[in-house]
């Protein structure tokens, strides 16, 4: 048989085959689609399913919290600011009464800006940096300046004041300023350690203002004191502000510059007395300050003259006047040898 023939008869047997195949399969399909139909369950079927699924037991309904009462703690906590007698004793005492209600603190000072780690609770006491001065960055400056009432999240600012004290950052925290009168003079940290929050924020703010207000109270008694007529040993961390100096005669220095000289000096003083109250008393009490104050009144002078100039003070003793006023009571024998001392 031709080759032609055979392959145009096996051409016509293929499409035959294929078009079985595909009718077949169509078939198959719609066989198929009407079974699938008959497969949805009936309401019988889901009966007997539903009698045989044992019922669900009852969720245990959970008891209200037992809150733990903490009006005693609160209460002992503002007994102790109550009965501090000076100022840095309000401060650590403060620290003691916040033990009930976070698991960390810790008061930061501040001093021209900077701000100084004081003392703390809760974080392990070798590991703490005391010395080491923290710039406050942006956050914790607008803290410092008043324009936030405190700080509650992570951040530059935590970071600042964790970093001296060399403890991991802890899950929850509250930054609040402390104030002088209305000048803010420290920085409280508290957080919650390893545990998830701090339970009593409400608590912690109470006693930072009652810390305030001992702080204050306690600076107007200073005051009172000194300036009652019976003459009294110097008190420390009053944060007074003493009587203007008087102007030598023939004194060719602008009024405007006396008094801003004046008033800086006075914040420098202040600040010995509020950040080394230690020292001050140590020293009023053996009636001879500057070998115990040595590096803090080099310090301080040296700011001093570092902004207004070495002549000026020189010529018009403001600084050293106002150490022998503010702290030596106006006497300058109570001063001790000072290189810089008037002879």
């Amino acid at each position: 048989m031709d080759e032609n023939v055979q392959a145009s008869l096996k051409n016509l047997l293929q499409q035959w085959v294929d078009a079985r195949q595909q009718a077949l399969l169509e078939h198959v399909m719609l066989a198929w689609s009407e079974a699938i139909g008959q497969l949805a369950p009936d309401e019988a079927l889901v009966g007997t399913l539903l009698e045989a699924i044992p019922a669900p037991e009852p969720l245990p309904v959970p008891e209200p919290p037992v809150l733990e009462d903490t009006d005693q703690d609160l209460g002992d906590g503002l007994d102790l600011l109550e009965e501090a007698g000076t100022q840095g004793e309000v401060l650590k005492r403060l620290l003691d009464g916040l033990n009930r209600f976070t698991a960390r603190s810790a008061l930061f000072v501040l001093k021209q800006g900077i701000a100084t780690a004081y003392a703390h609770r809760g974080f392990q006491a070798e590991a703490a940096r005391s010395a080491t001065p923290v710039v406050p960055p942006p956050e914790l400056e607008d803290l410092v300046q008043g324009r936030i009432r405190q700080l509650s999240g992570p951040g530059e600012a935590y970071g600042s004041l964790l970093a001296p004290l060399g403890a991991e950052p802890a899950a929850d925290l509250r930054i609040l300023p402390l104030r002088l009168r209305k000048r803010i003079v420290a920085l409280l940290l508290v957080d919650s350690g390893s545990g998830p929050a701090i339970l009593h924020p409400h608590h912690i703010r109470a006693l930072a203002w009652s810390a305030e207000a001992r702080l204050s109270y306690l600076a107007g008694v200073k005051e009172e004191e000194r300036a009652a007529p019976v003459e009294s040993h110097p008190s420390t961390l009053t944060q007074r502000i003493p009587d203007a100096i008087a102007e030598p005669p023939g004194s060719s220095l602008d009024p405007k510059v006396r008094l801003n000289a004046e008033r800086s000096a006075r914040v420098l003083v202040g600040d010995i007395e509020l950040y080394f109250p230690a020292k001050v008393t140590q020293g009023q009490q053996t009636g001879s300050l500057y070998p115990v104050l040595r590096d803090e009144l080099d310090r301080s002078r040296a700011s001093f003259v570092e902004r207004y100039g070495a002549d000026l003070e020189a010529q018009h003793q403001i600084f050293y006047h106002t150490v022998v006023q503010q702290l030596c009571a106006g006497d300058a024998s109570r001063l001790g040898p000072a290189p810089w001392a008037v002879l």
